[in-house]
């Protein structure tokens, strides 16, 4: 376990609560414009995520690895309330249509982080598993975070709207520790790769919002 320690120290450099664009959410400085953006672009990393997984599951040899790896896209893909689906919710209660999320990413940070994960996942298995616990690890606490200040900033109450975040910040916690475990059994050069893959998808969800601020700024 020393080693996830040591892990997760290094990300927490990168910890997205840390990134201005969620301190000001959190402080109600966005403005609802710069959310809407957001939903539109964040959605297509969303759209992506049970492909992300596919890819992970693909490369693992391990059955029981990939058991844990089916549970986790079963919950991401799985029925009407599928999480896309949930996002799409979240963007309707912002007033932004199906339509207009389901269109084109605009920002090049968006196709650098859904292009950028999809690299990671298909490099090999433990590159892959640490890029899917870069973003696990933190999703239960933004998640709450987010229902707060979305509640308390932009009167945004309802069941509906707020899916995405109740489900990821109760569901991610047990993702969480059942990915720590699969990493905790690789090999020494296993755990390197799943390092690099960690520190890399870290990046590129925090330059993701670098590129939303960046479009509000613009504004």
């Amino acid at each position: 376990m020393r080693f996830l320690e040591h892990l997760n120290r290094e990300l927490n450099e990168l910890h997205l609560l840390k990134h201005p664009f969620y301190q000001s959410w959190n402080a109600g400085e966005l403005s609802k414009y710069t959310l809407k953006i957001y939903a539109n672009e964040y959605y297509h990393h969303v759209a992506a995520f049970p492909r992300y997984i596919s890819g992970i599951h693909s490369l693992c040899a391990d059955i029981n690895a990939r058991q844990v790896l089916l549970g986790n896209l079963i919950e991401e893909e799985k029925g009407d309330e599928n999480h896309p689906e949930l996002w799409l919710r979240f963007a309707e209660g912002l007033g932004v249509s199906r339509q207009d999320c389901q269109k084109k990413a605009q920002l090049s940070q968006t196709h650098a982080l859904v292009d950028g994960y999809f690299a990671l996942v298909n490099t090999d298995y433990e590159t892959g598993l640490g890029a899917l616990y870069a973003y696990e690890r933190q999703t239960p606490e933004v998640a709450h975070s987010k229902i707060d200040g979305l509640k308390k900033h932009y009167d945004i109450q309802d069941e509906r709207s707020l899916q995405f975040f109740t489900v990821h910040q109760q569901a991610d916690e047990w993702h969480t520790e059942e990915i720590a475990g699969l990493i905790a059994k690789l090999t020494p050069e296993g755990k390197e790769r799943a390092a690099k893959g960690a520190k890399e998808g870290a990046k590129l969800l925090w330059l993701f919002l670098d590129g939303i601020n960046d479009k509000a700024c613009a504004h």
